[in-house]
């Protein structure tokens, strides 16, 4: 695959940035992207010549591909995605023993989508080419790293032995599971490795053809079988004690072990197999001073739920403006631990999820699997359980009772909605049209106004902290006063019409009538309009923020394009995400 961003590195000797990402995965890339977006200057350090050209994660969630929308990429990103992906569960005869088929997501997204890793990977480094500010740099393998009070000292050196260093306020280890950040940093990766290995098999000209994704829970040999866009099917297989990575690149032996899963496996195209052993794993911390870990650097985790990739992207969302904020100097450093007590604890429930789920997968013996069928068939009597697992309602979603929100009381209440992601319900325009809410929310902070014109009970103050955080004003109205114009409306301020009554719905469900919104649409704090002054007083606190926020409305000019080189990136199970 080519890449239309190449031009020379030029001297890598002493370089400054703002941030520095090591690591040219999907969650660096999109960090690089959020931080291009907000005018930082950012050096990404790859040590391969090239993106990864192979496929890896095959599933991509609702949640990160409101963050590809937010980074303005989903136009580029969703011609390699399938949407509404189900995913079915065979039991030992065959028989479905369980669907998930969640559909449609309340964030504007399908939740279930497959899609082909190296192909948005390569539009994530396209993005990059509309920021002058950002910087990527292949062939450049970390070889120390240190730090101290006013910066981070990355060494590099290039496959032909040129050595190099680059500075920085801080750096984001996103080189994968072997992190060379996460062992320089002495971190602990805290979890377990499982016994069993699996191969994994890319396959060209689709053999089957059949849509979604098929979970064979066979204990004579448990295997996937998944339909991936532009005629790509995986396979993979649960292997034996006896077999090897040897057996598998021997062509005729992977035929015999494709052999009861495609009508003639002497026919098929194969991109790549390889035998893979699954991880349970979280760093310790994912924050050491100035440099911070995330992807499979903070953290790895089996494939069952197809979270690895989505949880990366969730650390680039969480960690991107916040990064933002501090390396501008809007936000004091103390931002930056929100991060590790915001991310950690999701994650961490990501990958026990993600363990537990294998277990159901993976028994070998046929009286345990055929109890689990039972347990199963039995779960879908009852309506209600199987809707839980149909839609995927068993997915921790994120949910922050500390770090950068404000809650009313010490003690969180189940149903409060501070700490989590708000939806994003369509709205409509006062000049026409129709568009996703987060459109209008802009790409930084917003205060969110159910039908009641903020002019009329925003006070100096609250509009003065609102202008620190470079907040954006949204009223939603019912759209029979969309058009209403009142006698003094805000400047800072936009009247949008609840299309569909998704938005009253929500704030009918909850006695607070507004919402402050982080950049990366999780919600800060909620209050009713005469509170909006306490609201924002608190918010400054907990984001740390003295100073104006140096939000995407103040960068600088970054249109232009990287720097960057690539060549063809070797295979290597150092995987960076």
């Amino acid at each position: 695959m080519s890449n239309d961003t190449s031009t020379s590195i030029g001297d890598t000797s002493n370089q400054h940035a703002d941030v520095i990402i090591i690591g040219a995965g999907p969650t660096g890339l999109t960090l690089a992207n959020f931080l291009g977006m907000y005018g930082i200057r950012t050096v990404v350090l790859e040590a391969g010549d090239d993106l990864l050209d192979y496929p890896r994660a095959v599933g991509v969630d609702d949640e990160s591909l409101r963050v590809f929308q937010e980074i303005g990429l989903t136009d580029q990103i969703l011609p390699h995605t399938s949407p509404n992906h189900m995913m079915r569960f065979l039991g030992v005869r065959g028989r479905i023993i369980a669907d998930i088929a969640p559909g449609h997501g309340a964030f504007g997204w399908s939740k279930r989508n497959s899609f082909i890793q190296p192909l948005v990977d390569r539009e994530l480094l396209r993005g990059l080419g509309r920021f002058g500010n950002v910087e990527v740099r292949f062939d450049q393998r970390m070889t120390g790293l240190t730090q101290d009070s006013s910066g981070v000292v990355v060494s590099t050196v290039s496959a032909a032995g040129t050595a190099g260093t680059v500075s920085a306020a801080y750096a984001v280890g996103c080189d994968g599971g072997s992190s060379t950040t996460r062992k320089l940093l002495n971190l602990k990766f805290e979890g377990e490795t499982e016994s069993t290995r699996w191969l994994v098999v890319d396959i060209q000209n689709d053999p089957l053809g059949t849509p979604n994704l098929f979970v064979g829970c066979d204990p004579r040999r448990p295997y996937v079988s998944i339909s991936l866009p532009h005629g790509v099917r995986r396979i993979e297989l649960m292997m034996r004690r006896q077999e090897n990575q040897a057996m598998v690149d021997d062509r005729t032996q992977l035929r015999r072990l494709l052999a009861p899963f495609v009508p003639r496996p002497e026919e098929v195209d194969v991109i790549r197999a390889r035998v893979y052993t699954h991880h349970a794993r979280v760093a310790a911390r994912f924050r050491v001073g100035r440099v911070l870990l995330a992807g499979d650097a903070a953290h790895l985790m089996p494939v069952w739920q197809g979270q690895g990739f989505n949880s990366g992207i969730r650390d680039a969302a969480n960690l991107g403006w916040k990064l933002a904020a501090v390396a501008a100097g809007s936000a004091g450093p103390d931002l930056l631990d929100t991060y590790d007590v915001e991310r950690r604890p999701h994650a961490t429930a990501m990958v026990k999820l993600s363990a537990q789920v294998g277990k159901v997968i993976s028994p070998t013996r046929k009286t345990v699997a055929l109890a689990r069928d039972a347990f199963f068939l039995a779960l879908n009597r009852v309506p209600r359980v199987k809707r839980y697992i149909t839609e995927m309602r068993f997915k921790p979603m994120p949910r922050y009772e500390r770090g950068a929100v404000v809650h009313a009381s010490k003690r969180v209440a189940p149903a409060s909605p501070v700490g989590r992601m708000f939806p994003q319900p369509r709205v409509a325009l006062r000049d026409g049209g129709e568009v996703p809410l987060d459109t209008v929310l802009g790409s930084w902070f917003s205060l969110l106004v159910w039908c009641n014109p903020p002019e009329g009970f925003l006070d100096g103050e609250a509009q003065a902290a609102l202008e620190r955080l470079d907040a954006r004003i949204v009223e939603v109205r019912p759209m029979t006063q969309l058009h209403w114009v009142s006698g003094r409306e805000l400047k800072r301020g936009m009247v949008v019409g609840d299309v569909d009554g998704d938005v009253k719905r929500w704030f009918d469900a909850r006695p607070e009538s507004v919402v402050l919104l982080r950049p990366d649409r999780f919600v800060a704090g909620t209050c009713l309009a005469q509170d909006v002054t306490k609201l924002c007083r608190s918010t400054l606190a907990a984001l740390s923020m003295g100073q104006p926020v140096a939000g995407p409305t103040h960068r600088a000019g970054t249109r232009g394009r990287s720097s960057a080189r690539t060549r063809r990136m070797g295979s290597s199970d150092d995987r960076a995400e």
